[in-house]
């Protein structure tokens, strides 16, 4: 199966299905002697893990992760970094209902049709079980744009129609210290309220809903992104819809801009006293031209509702007929409080791939 491999410098290669013995990711072209926080990894799987409160899957996986090589004595050595997380709880009981029969918006008929085998034991490789290598790759990037000053931070901005004010994103440790304080991470406390409530009212009548996830990064340099094919958002935007569930992406003004006129769009620049450049406005989402501008990048991902529901829903099975099916085993009411760790990590991965191939741009 091709498709399994991302980014061009910086390279991962994710392995594994949600009911297999593990889940894992191969790193190639992470530059060595970086040093590599093992707790700061885990803690950014904790945060995507399942189990966690009540509005998530109840699925209980430690997702603790184990790196086999690649790092000597706590630093990397230049060499493929291989990280894998076993699976721990799994019940494939619980998808012996779905062997003949198509899950509705699943990805059950697709595969079928076109490898003409599947695994129905909890989706196999199409599972949101593989964002978790994605995850634990993202954080070894993050930790190598920490170098550079680079941060990266999102949180729960709506769910269902249920939309949270602008946050300040001045200080990133505080945004990041407020979002970790309810169990939907959302960076505005009464919205939060509000969020977990609906979502868990969504849960109690065995059904879903969907949401968005806003992502900022701060301090990126002028000059990430490549003409014409590679820009910036175009790389972020294929990153966000590779994520599972996800159904929409735009950064800076979005959809939004194209109701503005062009006077009221553009970001007019200006140049400090310290002679730094920067743009009064920032309906460009720190972006123009598919190449960072130095001011913060903004975009907001919008994740479906989970497919799977507790109700009964008319389908077929593998001969056309007519079927019916019922969810059941553990599943999210909503995605996005355990997206937003998965977010930030496809972001990390584009900025740092992009990082490296920026080094080479210019004769130094």
């Amino acid at each position: 199966m091709a498709g399994n491999s991302f980014g061009q410098l910086f390279r991962i290669t994710t392995f594994g299905e949600s009911h297999g013995e593990a889940i894992g990711v191969i790193i190639d072209g992470c530059p060595a002697q970086l040093t590599v926080d093992l707790d700061y990894i885990q803690g950014e799987l904790d945060k995507r893990k399942p189990g966690q409160s009540k509005i998530t899957t109840q699925r209980k996986e430690s997702d603790t992760v184990k790196i086999l090589s690649g790092v000597f004595e706590g630093k990397t050595t230049g060499t493929p970094i291989a990280m894998l997380i076993p699976n721990e709880d799994q019940r494939s009981k619980d998808y012996t209902h779905n062997v003949d029969v198509f899950r509705p918006s699943h990805a059950d008929f697709t595969y079928q049709t076109k490898y003409g085998i599947r695994d129905h034991r909890g989706g196999g490789r199409s599972s949101a079980r593989e964002t978790a290598a994605r995850v634990a790759a993202g954080a070894l990037a993050k930790l190598l744009l920490k170098t550079q000053g680079i941060e990266i931070a999102a949180h729960v901005s709506s769910v269902g129609k249920i939309n949270a004010p602008n946050v300040s994103i001045e200080n990133i440790e505080d945004f990041i210290a407020e979002r970790e304080k309810n169990i939907v991470r959302c960076a505005d406390p009464a919205t939060a309220e509000e969020m977990i409530e609906f979502i868990d009212s969504v849960r109690k009548d065995g059904d879903t809903v969907g949401g968005k996830v806003s992502c900022y990064i701060k301090n990126c340099p002028v000059g990430l992104g490549d003409p014409v094919f590679d820009k910036l958002h175009a790389d972020l935007g294929k990153a966000m819809l590779s994520i599972n569930a996800v159904h929409g992406f735009e950064f800076g003004s979005g959809f939004a801009g194209s109701e503005m006129r062009g006077s009221e769009h553009n970001d007019i620049f200006v140049k400090s006293h310290l002679g730094d450049v920067s743009t009064i406005t920032n309906f460009s989402g720190g972006i123009q031209g598919g190449i960072s501008n130095g001011m913060p990048i903004e975009f907001k991902v919008a994740f479906k509702p989970v497919a799977t529901i507790m109700k009964t829903q008319a389908t077929i099975d593998s001969q056309g007929n007519d079927a019916e099916i019922s969810g059941k085993g553990r599943h999210d009411p909503c995605v996005v409080p355990r997206a937003v760790p998965i977010v930030e990590a496809m972001a990390a991965l584009v900025l740092a791939d992009h990082w490296l191939r920026n080094r080479n741009s210019i004769l130094r």
